[in-house]
């Protein structure tokens, strides 16, 4: 990364794990009115998706961070146990609220997809950082990631689209727009890292 994507990175990274915390002074039902319905019924996945997912998310910056990966590696590892867990717990959560969306199925299937992708990139991330297969472990991280930072794009995407489209085809789009762009980036990352290595 160059040092303006750097600083873009962790701003966007920390800001809005910061500000999805906003629930735990204001509640649910004034922060996220669209996702206020899963309380009556799947309050405990509600609050594990939304509260264990910023902290992926704000964990990811750190993860990326050569200095920190070259002079603390014990840090390292514990932050991707951190990491692997809050996925862990928040995919399955995510998948869960997916699976009762009220916008629909397809939105429903876009995020139910993207928790299944996020649940199984991350978990061959960690196995290859258990096999210390480190190389293979970074590639997997960078789609990970690109997943995770879909809680990033939907919250660029989704007061645009609201404007233009409106909020419930808005929801409907950002369901996949949020994740599928940032994949498709990733692995034209990883294909150009390849070429690199090969050149």
């Amino acid at each position: 990364m160059t040092l303006s994507r750097d600083i873009l990175f962790w701003i966007l990274s920390l800001a809005v794990a910061l500000v999805s915390w906003r629930f735990l002074f204001w509640g649910v039902d004034m922060t996220m009115p669209a996702m206020a319905y899963h309380l009556e019924a799947r309050a405990l996945a509600l609050y594990l998706h939304i509260g264990l997912a910023p902290v992926a998310l704000a964990v990811l910056p750190f993860q990326f961070n050569t200095r920190l990966r070259k002079t603390r590696p014990g840090l390292h590892r514990w932050l991707g146990r951190i990491y692997g867990a809050a996925v862990l717990l928040a995919g399955l959560a995510g998948l869960v609220l997916a699976f009762y969306a009220d916008s629909g199925p397809v939105a429903g299937a876009g995020f139910g997809l993207l928790a299944v992708l996020w649940l199984g990139m991350t978990a061959q991330a960690v196995r290859l950082a258990i096999l210390r297969r480190i190389a293979e472990h970074r590639r997997w991280m960078i789609r990970s990631a690109a997943l995770t930072l879909a809680a990033v794009t939907l919250r660029i995407y989704l007061p645009l689209l609201a404007m233009t489209v409106g909020f419930e085809i808005g929801y409907l789009l950002v369901a996949w727009l949020s994740w599928v762009p940032n994949l498709v980036l990733a692995e034209a990352i990883l294909m150009r890292q390849a070429a690199a290595r090969r050149n």
